[in-house]
C-alpha cells in the first residue's frame, strides 16, 4: 500500500473507527488490533513509509478512545496522518517493551480481531505478555468491515475505473503482433500511471496458449498473428483500486474463438444482471457459471466469478459458491468469468460493479465485444 491521497478528513476516520469498534463488540470481540497495511490506512489515513520490526498497532476497544502504539522515531509522521486528531498516540522508545505498552490497553482475558498482515512476532509477543488473550484474523472476524463504500469512496473507485478504461482505449491501438508480452505489459503500466495511478498492481498479458493460465506471469513470448490475448490490469489511483480484463485478438479470429468470446461475454452479462440488493454473493457466481456450463465449457471456468475491491484490489466480498452474504448497496466487486482451454487460448472479461438500490452499476465501460488488434 502506498500513499494516502484519498480526500478524507479526521471526522471520516473517526466515524470509521467508531463503526469498527461497534462491529467488533457485536461480533463478541474485546477489540481490534490493526497493524500497518490497508486496514490501518482505511481507519486512520496512516501508512508508514517503511514497515519494520518495530511494533505499530492501532488498538480499538469499546469504552476507550482509539490508541495508536507507535515507535517514538515514527511518531512525528503518524501525527501528520489525516486521522491523527481522532486518536491518541502512545509512543515507545527503542529498548523498551512495546508489548507491555500495548498490554496496558487490552483486556487480559479478551478475544481480539487482528489484521491479517500483522507480523507473527508481534502476535506472539502479545500472547506471551497476555497469555489469557486469544485472537481471530480480521478477515475471519469482520469480513465485511470495508465492504460497503460511502459516496466519496464510490467516486474514487469510479475514477480509478475510468482511468483503467482510458488505458484500454490506448492499448488497443498499439502493435501487438511481433512484440513480447513483457513489452505490452510495460505499455499497460505506463498508461495506468499516465492516467493517474500511483501504484500498478498487475499487468497480465497472456497470449495464445498462455491465456489458458488465469494468473499468467508475463514473459518473453512473442505475440503472434492469430493469438488471442487476455489483458488484465489494475492498481491504485488516489488510494482506491482498479481492475479490468478484456480479451483481444491479433488479426481475424476463428469461428471457435469468436464463439468462446461471445459465450464469456454472455456469462459476464448474466453475472452483472444478477447483481441487486439482498441477493447472496453466490448467486452472481451461479448466474455467470450457468451460462458457461450450459454451453459445455463448465470445466474450463476454473476460478470464482469475482472479488471485492477498495483500498486493495482484492478484498471481501467474494462472488463464489457458498458465500451467502447478501449484497448491500455500496459494495464493489469484480464480475469476471472466463474460459481457459489448456494449450490453446483463454478468454476473460471483467468489470468492476457496484451495488445500487436498483441493481448493479458498472465502473468499467469499454466495449465487451471482441477487439481486433494489429
Amino acid at each position: 500500500m502506498t500513499g494516502t491521497a484519498a480526500p478524507f478528513a479526521a471526522d471520516d476516520y473517526r466515524a470509521r473507527m467508531e463503526r469498527a469498534t461497534r462491529s467488533a463488540a457485536e461480533a463478541g470481540l474485546a477489540g481490534l488490533l490493526v497493524a500497518p497495511g490497508p486496514d490501518l490506512v482505511w481507519l486512520t489515513g496512516y501508512a508508514p513509509t517503511a514497515v519494520t520490526e518495530r511494533l505499530t498497532l492501532l488498538v480499538l476497544a469499546p469504552g476507550q478512545d482509539p490508541v495508536l502504539v507507535v515507535p517514538t522515531l515514527e511518531a512525528p509522521d503518524a501525527g501528520k496522518a489525516a486521522g491523527a486528531s481522532a486518536l491518541t498516540l502512545r509512543d515507545w522508545t527503542d529498548g523498551k517493551d512495546p508489548y507491555a505498552a500495548t498490554a496496558a490497553l487490552l483486556d487480559a482475558g479478551g478475544r481480539f480481531g487482528i489484521s491479517d498482515n500483522a507480523w507473527a512476532m508481534h502476535l506472539l509477543g502479545l500472547q506471551k505478555t497476555l497469555p489469557g488473550t486469544s485472537y481471530a484474523s480480521l478477515t475471519e472476524a469482520l469480513p465485511m468491515l470495508r465492504a460497503v463504500k460511502d459516496t466519496a469512496e464510490l467516486e474514487l473507485l469510479a475514477a480509478a475505473g475510468a482511468a483503467a478504461d482510458a488505458t484500454f482505449e490506448e492499448i488497443r491501438n498499439v502493435p501487438f503482433g511481433g512484440r513480447r508480452e513483457s513489452e505490452v505489459a510495460a505499455d499497460l503500466a505506463g498508461l495506468l500511471r499516465r492516467f493517474g495511478h500511483s501504484q500498478v498492481d498487475f499487468t497480465i498479458v497472456a497470449s495464445g496458449p498462455n491465456g489458458a493460465n488465469p494468473h499468467h506471469e508475463v514473459g518473453d513470448r512473442v505475440i503472434e498473428r492469430g493469438d488471442m490475448v487476455v489483458l488484465d490490469f489494475g492498481g491504485l489511483k488516489d488510494g482506491y483500486g482498479s481492475d479490468t480484463s478484456r480479451t483481444v485478438h491479433v488479426g481475424e479470429p476463428t469461428d471457435e474463438e469468436r464463439r468462446v468470446h461471445d459465450l464469456v461475454r454472455a456469462a459476464q452479462e448474466a453475472g452483472f444482471r444478477a447483481v441487486r440488493p439482498g441477493v447472496p454473493c453466490q448467486e452472481v457466481d451461479r448466474a455467470a457459471r450457468a451460462v458457461i456450463a450450459d454451453a459445455g465449457y463448465g470445466e474450463y471456468f476454473i476460478h470464482r466469478t469475482g472479488h471485492g475491491i477498495g483500498v486493495t484490489t482484492h478484498e471481501p466480498p467474494y462472488m463464489i459458491e457458498g458465500e451467502e452474504q447478501p449484497l448491500v448497496p455500496g459494495m464493489c466487486f469484480s464480475v469476471e468469468p472466463g474460459v481457459y482451454l489448456p494449450g490453446r487460448f483463454g478468454v476473460r472479461i471483467e468489470d468492476i460493479v457496484t451495488v445500487a438500490e436498483e441493481g448493479g452499476r458498472r465502473l468499467n465501460d469499454t466495449t465487451r465485444e471482441m477487439v481486433i488488434v494489429d
